[in-house]
This record gives structure tokens, sequence and C-alpha cells, in this order.
């Protein structure tokens, strides 16, 4: 370090700056060892160890694996160094023994909505009234706490695809990136674009409701600028309802959309209600068709071919939910269908109501019911659930798998998910971004708080 601070100054080309750097030599040395320890505090490694490391993109479970992360506390990134048994580790690492647990990857929901919740009181479910009653900023408030309570129970990605008011997923996604705030890692959709009037049916005194919930788009000019204008602030995914009006976007029109996010590196999530739609949304080549009551075994067979991928919501049939036994059981015809043929299948929800008694993780777990009624083996539901959910985030290579140089994004339970996916009910550990968010099923993530842009006020 002190050859370095010397040759910045030897540069000078005359006898008297040289002295001069001889003289301040000390100080010099001392400020870079200063830095260097300033550094080597803010960097602290970290070994897990795993009873069995599950890769669930192979089925596999292999046992007694240590993790030796490097974790940055200027940066908020915690990556994997080095993965095997026994691994030599450096003096001062701190050591995690989850040797009775399972260790895999995060969790994904591929959809689901963290700035809205309609509740049957007072709006009677209908988020119509919600958007009405609620403001943006106590949506952004709802959005953490939502965001906070999926990552407890192990989502440490969530694709949020609209119905955030203004831009509140932006705001969230800015507080976790910056370090305000614990969450998983936010794939937004900023507002949802579609025909006049969105999912609403609004009345001509007040047919401006629909904002900011939806940007009314009918011209090719309109849907070009109501992406860009997404884009600009902020979405990571660019979200259309293609066909929640009488007047459903055309094949051409759907295909813009894909081009126009393509020019700024985005992909496109359809929302579909029926089926002609959905064969649109298929011809067009969007990214993902989201819920699944359109989807036919057609329509699989088109998706597989194209590999589009269904984000199907699969509610379960329970106590709270509104499912009648029809729409129950062609939800598991087509599941398996899509399952059988192929289709490239995401784990999502679309739970964003209130329901008494669960949190919105327990909540979202509930959805691996209809799974398991579909006769989707346990090995390919985890499946699903991570390296699936990676890829349609657009983040396997970076984060999700546990790999060496991938983000330290882990959950560990007692039993093996493999074998009995019911394990995911009871995840007791969760490790985002190398920091401890939860052990021994205990939240305490007070590390992750900070009271200003920890990690960079420009992260965007």
């Amino acid at each position: 370090m002190k050859t370095i601070c010397l040759r910045s100054r030897l540069h000078t080309a005359n006898l008297f700056a040289i002295l001069i750097a001889f003289m301040s030599l000390g100080t010099s040395a001392d400020t870079c060892w200063a830095q260097n320890a300033e550094q080597a505090a803010q960097t602290r490694m970290v070994l897990v160890r795993a009873g069995h490391l599950v890769d669930a993109a192979t089925g596999t479970a292999t046992p007694n694996q240590d993790i030796l992360i490097e974790r940055n506390d200027r940066t908020g990134r915690g990556v994997i160094q080095a993965i095997g048994r026994n691994l030599d580790v450096p003096p001062g690492t701190e050591v995690i023994d989850l040797s009775d647990h399972y260790v895999t990857g995060g969790l994904v929901d591929a959809h689901d909505h963290l700035a809205i919740t309609y509740k049957e009181e007072p709006e009677s479910n209908q988020y119509y009234f919600t958007t009405l009653m609620d403001s943006t900023p106590i949506r952004a408030i709802q959005a953490f706490s939502t965001g906070f309570q999926k990552l407890a129970s192990g989502f440490t990605i969530v694709r949020d695809l609209g119905n955030n008011g203004l831009y509140a997923d932006t705001a969230l996604r800015h507080a976790i990136e910056q370090g305000w705030v614990p969450g998983p890692t936010i794939i937004n959709a900023g507002i949802i674009i579609g025909a006049f009037g969105g999912q609403f049916f609004e009345i001509p005194e007040r047919e401006d409701t629909v904002y900011p919930e939806y940007l009314n788009a009918d011209t090719d000019d309109e849907i070009v600028k109501a992406i860009r204008r997404n884009i600009h602030y902020g979405a990571k995914v660019v979200k259309v309802c293609v066909d929640c009006q009488a007047y459903p976007y055309t094949t051409e029109q759907l295909e813009l959309f894909v081009s126009e996010a393509a020019n700024a590196g985005r992909k496109v999530s359809g929302h579909v209600q029926t089926r002609e739609g959905a064969r649109r949304a298929i011809e067009a080549g969007l990214w993902s068709l989201d819920h699944d009551n359109a989807l036919d075994e057609e329509l699989h067979a088109m998706m597989a071919e194209k590999g589009i991928w269904r984000v199907g919501t699969e509610t379960p049939k329970t106590e709270w939910a509104r499912t009648s036994d029809a729409r129950w059981e062609r939800r598991l015809a087509m599941l398996r269908d899509a399952y059988d043929q192929g289709v490239k299948l995401a784990f999502s929800t679309d739970a964003d109501y209130f329901i008494r008694g669960l949190d919105r993780g327990e909540l979202t777990l509930e959805f691996i019911e209809t799974w398991k009624a579909a006769g989707i083996p346990d090995a390919d539901i985890l499946k699903v659930m991570t390296t699936n959910g990676y890829e349609i985030s657009e983040l396997e290579n970076e984060r999700g798998p546990v790999r060496e140089g991938f983000m330290a994004d882990l959950i560990a339970m007692r039993g093996n998910p493999l074998e009995d996916i019911d394990a995911l009910y009871d995840v007791d550990f969760v490790m985002k971004d190398g920091l401890v968010f939860k052990h021994d099923g205990v939240v305490a993530p007070m590390d992750f708080f900070h009271n200003g842009p920890a990690y960079g006020w420009r992260v965007r």
C-alpha cells in the first residue's frame, strides 16, 4: 500500500515535488492504510453449514455442504465465494450452523400486487373502491409490509405486476435496493397499460379515475408513450391488459408492445381474460400470459412451442377462496395439461387481498395446495417455485441458484422439500443478499434498516 501511494506522487517530474512526496510519505501511508482498514471493516465473511444443499434444478440434495459468503455492508451485496465440504475459511468468519436443515435458494412469486390489499370491510372486496380510498403513500407502506411478510416466508423475489397507485412499486424497489428497508428483489411493472378504461368500468363524469391504476393507450403512439413512461419511472417489466374491455388489443398492437419493450431490454407480461385475447398474445410473442381461466389444451400447445410462460395464479379451493367446484376441477385439469405438455410454468398467486389470520407470506404458500391437487410431483413444484421463478424474472445468471459468484439468497427448513413440498410451510431461516433476515424462526432484521441510502442513492 505504501508503494502505491508513493508511486502516485513520483509521477511529478521535478525534484521539489519528489522531496515533498517523501516528506509527506508518512501521512500518505497512514491515509492508504486507513482506506484499506475501512474497506476491510465493511467486508465480512459468513459460512453457512448446510446439512443438505438442495439443487432444485436437478432435484438433488448434497449432504454436508459449506457455503462461504463475502458480505459487503457498503454495497449491500453478499456474494457466494465457494461451496464444498470442509472449506478453509478466513479467521473471524461468522459460522451459521444449519447442519440439521435443508438449504436451497429463495422462493419466487411471479405475480402479486404488493401495494394493494382489498378487503371485505369496508369495500366488499371491490378493489376499484380500494384504489379510491387508499392513497399512494399508504399503499407504499402496505407494499413494504406485504413484501416484508413474503420475505419472512422465504420469497426472495417477487414480480410485482401493477395496481400500485402512482409507482409505489418503484418506490419500494428503490427503498430495498438503496438499503432503507428489507424486502424481496422486486421486478416491478409500474402502471398497467390497457385500452380505454383499463380493468375499470368508468362513468363519464369521472372517467379519469382509471389513473393511476391504468394508463389508457389505444393508438400506436399512445402505446409507445405509455411503455416509455413506465420504463422511465422504473418499471422492470411491461404489463399489458390484453383483453380487459370489449375492444381487445390486436395481434399487431401486441407485437408493438413486445418490440417497444425489447428496445429498452424489457419483456411483456399479458393479463388475459378471454381465449381470443390469449391466442393473440401467444401469436405476438409475449413473455408471459397471466391468469389461467382462458387457457386450454390448444393454447397450451402453442405456448409450449413458442416458449411462453404460463403464470396461472392458481387459487386453491379453501374456506377463504371463492372458487366453485367446476372452476376448481377445470383449474386442476388445465394446470396438469400444461405440465404434461411442457409449458414453462411459474408459481404465482395474485394474492392481493386480506385474509384474517394469514399474513401475506402464509397466504402465498397456500397456493401450493393447487399444485399438489393437480398431481405435480413435489420436486417439480419446488423447481417451479425456484428455478423457473429465477428464469421468468431474468435473474438466473446473478441470483437465485446457489452457485459461486451469485448473490447469497438462501432459505432453510428441517424437512426435504424434494420429497415433501409441505416443508416450505416451515422455512425458519432466510438470508437475503448475504444478510440473515430470519433465523430459528425469528425475524430480526434490524441490520437491513438504515437511516439513509446506505447502498447509494443512485441505485435506480
